[in-house]
Order: C-alpha cells, then structure tokens, then sequence
C-alpha cells in the first residue's frame, strides 16, 4: 500500500489496523562512471516497496535527497544539510504522528545518513513532548540499512569480494540494474581506485577518489545478482519491520 496512492479514507482504515508505515530514504549523489546517481533512492524505494508487500505495511514516499554534502563536488549530486534533513525529518513524523501513527521503520539505503537520522530522532521525540502530541511518548523510529543486512553482506562477500568496497558498489549497482535494466551503464573504470582515505570535505573527497569509486569495481554487477540481493533484504527486513511493530 502506498501512501501517494491511497485515498485519506483509505489511511484512515489502515490505522484501524496498523500505526506503523515504512519510508524509504536514500541520496542523490554520484556513484561512479557506471552507478546511476539516484542509486540510493532507486535502491531503497524498491527494497521498501517489497518489505511494504510482504508486511501489508504502508509505504510512504521515498525520500529521494539525503545528507551527501561530500559528494557534491561531483555534477548531479544534491545533499541537503544534517540540520535541515533533520528538520525534513521532523516534520514529516510531526504530520503523520498526529493522525496516528507511532512505528517509523525508515528503510535505508546511503551510509552518510546514518548518524543524521539518528540524531533526527531524538529531535524528533523531544519536539513531538514539547508540543503535546498526543501518545508522543509512543511514537518511535527505527532504522533498516539495507546493505547492512546480514545475508546481503555474506552474498556480496561471496561474489566480489574485496572488490565490493564502500562507495559505487557491484551490490548496490546490481540492485539498480535489477529494478532499472534499461539504464544500465558502460564506461571504462580505471584499474586503480582510490580507498581507505577519510572523509572530509567535497573537493577533498574529488582528489582523493577522482572517479567517485571507493574501492569498488562495479564493472562485476550483474541483474542477476541483484535479484538475488534484493529478495535477500525484503526478506530481512520484513523480518526487522514486524519485530519492530510488535515491540513494546
């Protein structure tokens, strides 16, 4: 069920049943000459989309531009700040929380979100006390790091090894070529790659990895593969969505 294609009559019916809903959230960044630039997104929107399938949850609109302000040194990438992404953040929850809903499994799919949305919902738990919301105390948020996901790794492991790397990675790049086959990409990618450096600023992160890759070869992404990957995490992650709905 999604939210941008259900009626408020409709919502209204599943909170009868259910005070959970699934977000997706990804980036719009760079991912290399070979990796589409919505990958994050693209990845966590179809993940979720399962998870939403399998769980008879609601899904609610992907969050396409996450915190990426590294990447923006490369054309195309869009970031928003940690301070206004958690702003976005706030709102939404404030929105949905006062019609009902108190589970907010956001299904991820970019590392560089990850300390945001955890800071996101702190904010989150105290702005929804201050202004009195009703059963704020119950409203919770969780995140699902898709490529974190135990048997996601172990099979990424198994067929790229140290090649997998961190950043523009075969998994991901397969999972995008798995939802999306005509957007399939070519280019020449250059034997070395830069890796192991850390993470600072944009034009930093341009000289340090000039091609956008960190230590990862894409070039070894099938569509096949990313079935594999894909089906692996709604499956894990329809497992995290209901143990988080059913807990206390």
């Amino acid at each position: 069920m999604l939210l941008h294609l259900s009626t408020w009559q409709e919502v209204e019916a599943y909170l009868q049943q259910s005070r959970g809903i699934i977000f997706p959230i990804g980036s719009t960044e760079q991912h290399g000459p070979t990796g589409l630039i919505g990958t994050d997104a693209i990845c966590a929107e179809a993940i979720a989309r399962g998870v939403g399938e399998a769980t008879q949850a609601i899904v609610g609109p992907t969050i396409n531009v996450g915190m990426a302000l590294h990447h923006t040194a490369f054309p195309g990438s869009i970031s928003l700040r940690p301070s206004t992404m958690i702003l976005v953040l706030r709102d939404y929850i404030t929105c949905l929380a006062k019609a009902g809903f108190t589970k907010f499994y956001f299904i991820n799919g970019h590392g560089g979100n990850i300390a945001t949305l955890k800071a996101a919902f702190s904010e989150i738990y105290a702005h929804l006390e201050d202004i009195q919301i009703p059963n704020a105390q119950r409203v919770q948020c969780q995140v699902g790091n898709w490529f974190m996901c135990g048997s996601v790794y172990k099979l990424a492991k198994e067929l790229y090894g140290d090649q997998e790397g961190s950043h523009a990675t075969p998994s991901e790049v397969a999972v995008t070529q798995f939802v999306y086959p005509e957007a399939i990409k070519q280019a020449p990618l250059s034997k070395e790659v830069g890796t192991g450096h850390r993470i600072y600023g944009a034009a930093d992160f341009r000289q340090k990895y000039p091609d956008g890759r960190m230590g990862s070869n894409p070039a070894l992404a099938t569509p096949e593969h990313g079935k594999q990957l894909y089906e692996l995490a709604v499956k894990e992650l329809s497992n995290g969505y209901l143990e988080f709905l059913n807990a206390d």
